[in-house]
């Protein structure tokens, strides 16, 4: 709030833009609701005396903070979430409408009324298909306002922290625990085992990787402002001047930085491509955001000048004070990223659900909005890549392992953790697709950095471990392995565990010195992540680490 010089609360921010496509886009729908609502409404005696205007009033406000693309009603009844989504919203919408239109109580709790279905007794089924018939017509309306009014205009105003402005989630909600991160889980696998885990799609606003190295901003919030500080200074006298308004406006400038931050290339030849899909993107975001140009009435002058700014920022010459200054943060982000990555790709594989993996995210997608997630992809060198990880995982999976940690920039290390997770699934088919999920307790003095759960069906189980906010725990440049990072911290194992357990990425057996622990510092050796799988009957009292990369 310090540098956009203001604050920005979500809520109102989609409130109001949700208000703004109403009018502009879907007023006349919005009429033909309220004189079908009317025409229903007439044979109530308590509702007849609705007006057109007091329904009208009363649909915009419930439809402008709807929290959801849409509801399921349907003839066949209400779900117990669409119900309590829908009592929220109404209860929601009489508390914040003006004391003065009090007036809009008695309508909106006739709306509640129809859109959970409650039939008075004396409907016969003319009147009940047309009161559905309004049902049918209102969830048709909720998803394209959403759409337009939040994920193709709030996304891109509220930049708190943009990887969080994606479809379907809630960038107010600044991440959640781990334990609410168990509990997603197991409702999923009670109620959706089957669902899909998608983290890159054709319409996600940015790809995989670049959210989870915008994430590592949330770790060093100091560092951060001080950086933006630095950068404000140098690029100050790059703005042009616009009716009085610098540009990029602090809001738009804000966003830019995170935007670098989050897409830089790993490859120097693509800089000067990347250079052209910064400047093309940052003129669908600005359009999108509708406050300082937008798609039916673009300000030209506005857009040149921030394109001059960017072009400016990303110049190679020497007089350009702001790359050298940029680097440093970039480079720390891009480091720390690359485990946020892994951890995010090996948790998707190993969670309740079927993981989708979007076409070319096999290595390291740094993609922004459409259409730039839509170019071609080289299947031809990603087809190389893997045939030469199967090689070597075959020959010498260790040394392969340290070279991958040696040059991640490739992209090889995420492809190499896909394949192998893949593998493990494919051979434990329905322990991934059909079995249980158990939250595992992690103990020590870095337990917050782990998170660790198993699955299990009939013989077999998998005990999954991935590191997280790794900032605090490795300098830059060093990796989340051995003893000398994970010291005590150790993970309590279901009861009954046996001592041996296979690790599916590195193909490491391991020798537990007793059943109930396994210690992170013996587990995390060479891989930053590790699915861990056992049969029951596999034990042995050593307790020793055994390497073997053939078995």
């Amino acid at each position: 709030s310090r540098f956009i010089k203001g604050t920005s609360n979500y809520g109102q921010l989609a409130d109001e833009n949700q208000r703004l496509i109403i009018n502009k886009h879907l007023a006349g729908d919005i009429d033909n609701l309220a004189h079908l609502l009317k025409d229903i409404s007439s044979k109530y005696r308590y509702a007849s005396d609705f007006t057109i205007f007091g329904l009208k009033a009363a649909l915009v406000e419930v439809m402008s903070v709807f929290p959801v693309y849409r509801t399921y009603v349907s003839k066949e009844g209400v779900s117990k979430a669409d119900r309590e989504c829908i009592q929220r919203v109404i209860a929601k919408t009489k508390e914040k409408i003006p004391f003065f239109i009090n007036e809009l109580l008695n309508e909106l709790s006739f709306i509640e009324k129809f859109l959970l279905l409650e039939f008075d007794e004396h409907l016969n089924q003319e009147d009940k298909d047309k009161w559905l018939h309004f049902v049918m017509r209102l969830q048709q309306f909720t998803g394209p306002l959403m759409a337009k009014g939040v994920e193709d205009t709030v996304l891109y105003i509220y930049n708190r922290l943009i990887s969080l402005n994606e479809v379907g989630s809630t960038p107010s909600k600044f991440g959640v625990s781990v334990e609410d991160f168990h509990g997603f889980n197991q409702h999923r696998i009670a109620y959706w085992p089957h669902t899909m885990s998608g983290t890159s799609t054709h319409d996600t606003k940015r790809g995989e990787d670049v959210r989870t190295r915008i994430n590592v901003l949330s770790e060093i919030p100091e560092e951060w402002e001080s950086y933006l500080q630095k950068w404000q200074e140098i690029n100050a006298p790059k703005k042009d001047c616009v009716g009085g308004l610098d540009v990029p406006a602090p809001n738009d400038e804000y966003f830019l930085y995170q935007t670098l931050l989050g897409a830089f290339p790993v490859d120097e030849s693509e800089y000067s491509t990347f250079v052209e899909r910064i400047k093309e993107y940052i003129i669908k975001a600005i359009r999108e955001a509708k406050v300082n140009t937008g798609w039916l009435r673009p300000d030209d002058d506005y857009e040149s000048s921030f394109i001059k700014f960017v072009e400016h920022l990303l110049n190679k010459s020497e007089d350009n004070e702001f790359l050298p200054a940029f680097r440093p943060l970039q480079r720390k982000i891009q480091y720390y990223g690359v485990f946020n990555s892994l951890s995010q790709a090996f948790l998707k594989l190993t969670s309740p659900g079927v993981p989708d993996i979007y076409q070319g995210t096999e290595l390291w997608d740094l993609s922004l909005v459409d259409p730039d997630n839509r170019r071609s992809v080289d299947f031809e060198k990603r087809a190389e890549f893997l045939k030469e990880i199967k090689t070597k995982i075959e020959s010498d999976i260790l040394g392969l392992i340290e070279e991958l940690l040696q040059t991640p920039e490739t992209g090889k290390i995420k492809m190499f953790l896909i394949y192998q997770a893949l593998q493990a699934r494919r051979e434990y088919l329905d322990l991934f697709q059909r079995g249980d999920y158990q939250k595992l307790i992690v103990m020590g003095s870095l337990k917050n950095h782990i998170v660790a759960f198993s699955r299990k069906w009939g013989d077999s189980t998998a005990i999954i471990i991935a590191p997280r906010l790794l900032t605090k725990l490795v300098n830059e440049g060093e990796n989340p392995l051995g003893e000398q990072v994970w010291r005590e911290t150790r993970i309590c194992l279901p009861s009954g565990s046996s001592l041996v357990w296979k690790n599916a990425i590195t193909q490491q057996q391991l020798k537990g010195e007793r059943e109930d622990t396994l210690w992170i510092r013996d587990v995390l050796t060479h891989f930053p992540v590790a699915l861990l799988i056992n049969e029951q009957g596999e034990t042995n009292n050593d307790s020793e680490l055994i390497v073997d990369s053939q078995n």
